[in-house]
């Protein structure tokens, strides 16, 4: 009778058991500890130079939110709209297409963070100085790109790519009207590079990457030089999982979101971290502020 009773009581348990939040894990020492939240980003500038900047951010994060943070790399834009998918990153820094991606995939997952830029975001046309190109004062004027060498950065790239893609279309000029194919360098430190040593006449770039190697002194402004700035458009944003609720709590949405929030200049910890983001600080977004590049995204393909 006894044994009948337990065994009716562990069919009642086991269910609960299996729908229970495991937000912990033991440890080698026999301690519990909170699993870490993963976070990645686009891996568009030199790896190095994210690798530090992601580092310092993990850090902070960690004594904000109370839980282990761990930043981890990926190979290239697709990977990190696709380990967003299944799980493997939780807390993401996307540009303004990639963000879209990923959250068409992740029901109920939002964009809660961008820098002070981001809602004012533009490209840079770059060219070789050898070219010959002058400044474009107007956006018709990019019509003297047809017949030039033009690489990109990632296919995927907002600032990189789709915007550059879509102010050309706007004044008439198609991928095919270029001399070659165009090229798509993976990211801007590479389109820099590819366009100094004039394996390319024109490309397009990040416009704070471009800044910040400038004042860094590793772009050879001898060689070459902005042609174009583009319109402004929303781009950079962080964007979160909603699983992190089931491992966290509640309310730990809020306090990634306010952890951004609260980076401050006059605070030298965070005025580095904000340093390496090139912003002055971190605002709230939200979804519908890319409804833009979601259209367009659409309309180049990009998003199916």
């Amino acid at each position: 009778m006894k044994k009948a009773l337990w065994s009716s009581l562990l069919i009642l348990l086991l269910p609960l058991v299996a729908c229970s939040p495991q937000p912990r894990e033991t440890s080698t020492t026999g301690k519990t500890e909170a699993k870490p939240l993963v976070m990645g980003a686009i891996p568009d500038q030199d790896p190095q130079k994210l690798q530090r900047q992601y580092e310092k951010l993990a850090s902070y994060l960690e004594k904000e939110l109370g839980v282990p943070v761990e930043y981890k790399p990926v190979t290239d834009y697709a990977a990190a709209v696709t380990a967003f998918k299944v799980g493997d990153l939780q807390l993401v820094w996307f540009g303004g297409l990639t963000g879209v991606q990923a959250r068409l995939q992740v029901p109920g997952a939002d964009a809660i963070a961008q820098r002070d830029v981001d809602e004012q975001f533009h490209s840079l046309f770059i060219a070789n100085k050898q070219s010959g190109l002058t400044p474009i004062k107007d956006t018709t004027e990019l019509q003297q790109l047809k017949d030039r060498t033009f690489t990109f950065g990632s296919e995927s790239s907002t600032s990189g790519r789709l915007m550059p893609q879509y102010f050309l279309e706007q004044a008439g000029v198609k991928l095919e009207d270029f001399k070659g194919q165009p090229g798509f360098s993976g990211d801007h430190d590479k389109t820099i590079k590819l366009v100094e040593a004039g394996t390319y006449e024109v490309g397009a770039v990040n416009e704070k990457v471009w800044q910040k190697r400038v004042a860094t002194k590793e772009v050879d402004l001898s060689k070459v030089d902005v042609i174009w700035r583009s319109p402004a458009y929303y781009d950079y944003h962080w964007v979160i999982n909603p699983d992190v609720t089931d491992s966290y709590g509640k309310y730990f949405i809020k306090k990634v979101q306010d952890a951004f929030l609260k980076l401050d200049p006059s605070v030298p910890e965070h005025k580095e971290i904000l340093d390496l983001f090139e912003a002055k600080k971190f605002i709230t977004t939200q979804n519908s502020n890319y409804t833009q590049i979601e259209e367009i995204g659409r309309k180049i393909g990009k998003i199916k």
